[in-house]
C-alpha cells in the first residue's frame, strides 16, 4: 500500500511538472508577441494624439491592453493561485473621444498596465519559458547523446546549450547537460508561480492600493444602487402595465358577468372564458416577472441546474459542464446567473454562432465561469455594451471579467467571482 501511495504521489508530481511545462510554453508563445504588440500600438497611438488620430485609436488600444491584462489575471488565479484584483476606473458612457482618451490616461491602472508590458515581454517571457526549458529541452540533449549528433555534426556542427557537438564525446557532454537540466524539472511549477507573482508585483496596485480599492468599491456600490433602483422601476412598470391591468380587466369582466348571468347567459359564458384567459395570462406574466427577479430553479436547485435550464431555452446548440462543490452565497449565485444570461444573450444576438460551450467550476473559494462560442468574434467591453454591464455587475462582488474575441472568432468570456 505504501509503494502504491508513493507511486501515486510521484505520478501526481510528474503530471504537475508536465502541466507546468506545457502551460509555461504556451504562455511564452503568447506573452512575447502579445506584450510587444500592445506596447508598440500604445506608443504609436499616443504619438498620434497631438494630430487627432490618437484620440480615436487610443481608447481601442488601451481597452485591448486591459483585456490582455485581465486575461492574465484570470490565468494567474487559475494556474498559479495568485490573485491580482483589477482597479480600473470606469469610463463614462457615451463619452466623446477626448474624454475617453484622457479618462483612460488619468487612470493609474492604465500606467501600471503599460509598465507591465515591457516586463512581461522580457522577464515575464523568460520565467514562463523556463519550466518548458527544464522539462523539454533535456529530451533533445538525451537524443543527441543517443546518436542524433551524427546527422547534426555532418551538417557543419551543432550547439546544445554551451556545448558544441561534433563527435561522440561532445554528444555525451550534451547528454550530461540535458540530465543536469532535467534535475531542475521539479522547479517547473514554482517557476510558473514566480511568473505570476512577478505579474502581480508589476500589474497589482502599489502604495495607493487601499485608496484605489475604496474608490473602486464606491463606484461599484453606486452602480449596484443605480441598478437596483432601475430594477425596482422595471418591476413596478411591468406590474402596472401587465399583470395589474389584466387583473383589473378581469374584475370588470366578472362584474359584467354578474349582470348578464340571468339576462344573457351566452354572453356571460363568453366573458367568463375571456376572464379565465386573462387570469392565465396574468399568471404567466407574474411567473416571468418572478423568474426575472430570481429564477425558482436557481433558488431550489442551484447555479448549475439554473444555467442548464437557461441553455435549454437557447436557439443555439449549447453544452454545459458543471463542477461545483458547496453552493455559493445566494447573491453571488444570482449575479453569476444573470451575468451568464447576459453573455449568452449577446452571443445569440451578435455572434452569429451555431455552438456555445459553458463551463462552471469552483476552485479555492472562487467561482469561475467560461462561455465560449464559435461566432464571428469582435466582442469588446465598451461603455454601454452588455459586457460592460456584466463587468459592473461582477465588480460589485469584486469579480473579474476577461474577454478574448479576435476578429473571426472564437469568443471566450471568462468570469471569476469570490464565492462568499
Amino acid at each position: 500500500m505504501s509503494m502504491q501511495t508513493r507511486s501515486g504521489g510521484i505520478g501526481t508530481r510528474a503530471r504537475a511538472i508536465g502541466l507546468a511545462a506545457v502551460r509555461g510554453f504556451g504562455l511564452a508563445l503568447v506573452t512575447l508577441p502579445g506584450a510587444l504588440l500592445g506596447f508598440v500600438l500604445t506608443v504609436v497611438s499616443l504619438a498620434l494624439v497631438p494630430i487627432g488620430i490618437g484620440l480615436v485609436t487610443t481608447p481601442w488600444v488601451l481597452t485591448g491592453v486591459r483585456a490582455f491584462a485581465d486575461w492574465r489575471r484570470v490565468l494567474a488565479a487559475e494556474w498559479g493561485g495568485v490573485r491580482i484584483p483589477p482597479a480600473y476606473r470606469p469610463v463614462p458612457r457615451d463619452a466623446n473621444p477626448w474624454t475617453r482618451t484622457f479618462g483612460l490616461l488619468r487612470d493609474p491602472a492604465t500606467w501600471r498596465d503599460l509598465r507591465w508590458l515591457p516586463v512581461d515581454m522580457t522577464a515575464g517571457f523568460v520565467t514562463a519559458l523556463l519550466p518548458a526549458v527544464f522539462v523539454l529541452y533535456p529530451l533533445e540533449g538525451l537524443a543527441v547523446a543517443a546518436g542524433l549528433w551524427r546527422p547534426l555534426a555532418a551538417s557543419g556542427g551543432y550547439w546544445y546549450g554551451f556545448v558544441r557537438v561534433a563527435d561522440q564525446a561532445s554528444a555525451l557532454a550534451a547528454g550530461a547537460l540535458g540530465i543536469a537540466l532535467l534535475a531542475l524539472a521539479p522547479l517547473a511549477p514554482r517557476l510558473l508561480t514566480v511568473h505570476f507573482r512577478l505579474t502581480r508585483t508589476v500589474l497589482g496596485a502599489g502604495q495607493g492600493e487601499l485608496a484605489e480599492r475604496v474608490r473602486v468599491l464606491t463606484e461599484t456600490r453606486r452602480d449596484a444602487v443605480d441598478t437596483s433602483a432601475a430594477e425596482l422601476r422595471r418591476i413596478e412598470r411591468d406590474l402596472h402595465d401587465g399583470a395589474q391591468a389584466r387583473l383589473v380587466a378581469m374584475g370588470m369582466d366578472l362584474g359584467t358577468i354578474e349582470v348578464l348571468l340571468d339576462k344573457d347567459p351566452a354572453q356571460a359564458k363568453r366573458l367568463l372564458a375571456q376572464a379565465r384567459q386573462s387570469s392565465v395570462d396574468a399568471l404567466a406574466e407574474l411567473r416571468d416577472l418572478v423568474r426575472g427577479i430570481h429564477p425558482p430553479v436557481l433558488a431550489e436547485r442551484g447555479l448549475g441546474d439554473a444555467v442548464r435550464a437557461l441553455a435549454l431555452r437557447l436557439p443555439v446548440a449549447t453544452e454545459v459542464s458543471v463542477e461545483l462543490g458547496e453552493r455559493a452565497d445566494a447573491p453571488v449565485e444570482s449575479a453569476a446567473y444573470f451575468a451568464v444570461s447576459e453573455v449568452l444573450t449577446n452571443a445569440v444576438k451578435h455572434a452569429d454562432a451555431d455552438r456555445i460551450w459553458i463551463d462552471l467550476h469552483q476552485v479555492e473559494g472562487m467561482l469561475r465561469i467560461t462561455v465560449t462560442d464559435n461566432g464571428r468574434g469582435g466582442a469588446v467591453v465598451a461603455a454601454g455594451s452588455g459586457l460592460a454591464g456584466v463587468e459592473r455587475r461582477l465588480g460589485t462582488f469584486d469579480g473579474v471579467l476577461a474577454v478574448s474575441s479576435p476578429a473571426g472568432g472564437p469568443t471566450m468570456v471568462t468570469m471569476e467571482i469570490p464565492c462568499v
